[in-house]
């Protein structure tokens, strides 16, 4: 059958065609990604229809590039404020755990995740240098950046160089932030000796917390930490739950292709995922997540997972790269179901 000298079949078969391409591609309703480059303030901002979602920061007292703050599609802050931008109510514990960051706890020996956990930068603790901004693409529905950073030891020297990519995407209630990051051996081999230290993490807002009955200590109106502890489940909705169907506390240790954690802030439900990659060591990647608000994927530190029942002892030798990639998916409105997670990591594994 023809239509105006067309058949039908290949014009079905080209339209088809056309909706798989676009199928892959962020649809064009969606907003507007830009980026905003604050040079004197060690930061570039993201922005989502000039709304801030999050802000690729270098800190000089934080000794790694983070991602800080990081927000919901409704501007609701899902990582603490502590300790660049201090919150009544909130944790003051672990310094060193700011906005989302990747780093490990003994790279030859240096401590990179802790570096910081006083206040002050260790005698024995590795830096993340930040190098250069290679590129920035604004888009509609995603962004791109992409940087530079050195891993230096206590008197400068280069052990890794690292090149890493963020793409930014917003879909309806859906912010996604995937994060593509290939460390090179300079000039000697890195051992990164296992750990629970490490490696991809974030640390969360108050309200994302389990709860408990433990007495915490928590910041005053003043940002400083209050002269009494309590015991305070008020507005703490955090749950764990895996791919593997665990739940709760007893996620740390184990493996699982995601880790999901739902919550409610300001009467909004929200789910923050973090998904690993097929691609990556270890995968299904072991969890270092707590009911205090830390949430990380750690692929490298078998000994501790394991009670030392395995070791994985991974390295990179001279002149050799490894690349990671992980993908946060933040959702507000409702929770996400395990089907549509692993359809945002199926999409994300056939990506990179």
């Amino acid at each position: 059958m023809k239509l105006f000298g067309v058949s039908i079949i290949v014009l079905f078969q080209a339209i088809c065609i056309a909706n798989y391409s676009e199928a892959t591609k962020p649809a064009r309703a969606n907003p507007k990604i830009d980026f905003v480059i604050k040079q004197s303030e060690n930061k570039v901002d993201v922005t989502v229809d000039g709304k801030l979602f999050t802000s690729f920061c270098w800190p000089d007292n934080v000794y790694k590039p983070i991602l800080f703050p990081v927000f919901t599609s409704s501007g609701i802050a899902v990582t603490r404020g502590f300790p660049l931008k201090p919150k009544a109510g909130e944790r003051g514990d672990h310094i060193h755990q700011v906005g989302i960051w990747f780093n490990y706890g003994n790279v030859n020996g240096l401590d990179f995740w802790g570096n910081g956990s006083r206040g002050i930068r260790e005698p024995g603790g590795g830096v993340i240098k930040h190098i250069s901004i290679d590129k920035i693409k604004p888009g509609i529905g995603e962004g791109i950046l992409i940087s530079r950073e050195s891993w230096i030891n206590p008197k400068g020297k280069e052990l890794l160089s690292e090149k890493s990519g963020y793409r930014f995407i917003a879909i309806g209630n859906q912010r996604i932030i995937d994060r593509i990051t290939t460390l090179t051996a300079v000039d000697t081999t890195v051992l990164f000796k296992d750990t629970k230290e490490g490696m991809f993490g974030i640390r969360l807002a108050r309200e994302l917390e389990m709860a408990s009955d433990e007495m915490v200590t928590l910041l005053d109106l003043n940002g400083k930490p209050a002269k009494e502890k309590v015991i305070s489940k008020t507005g703490i909705s955090g749950m764990y739950h895996s791919s593997e169907g665990i739940t709760g506390e007893a996620v740390w240790g184990t493996r699982a292709k995601w880790m999901a954690l739902d919550g409610i802030i300001s009467n909004e439900k929200i789910s923050v995922v973090i998904c690993d990659h097929p691609k990556n060591q270890s995968y299904p990647t072991y969890w270092h997540a707590r009911g205090y608000g830390l949430f990380a994927a750690n692929p490298l530190g078998w000994s501790d997972f394991t009670k030392g029942k395995e070791k994985l002892g991974f390295s990179i030798p001279a002149g050799k790269s490894v690349t990671f990639r992980y993908r946060v998916i933040i959702n507000s409105g409702s929770y996400l179901k395990n089907n549509e997670i692993d359809s945002l990591l199926k999409e994300f594994s056939l990506r990179y």
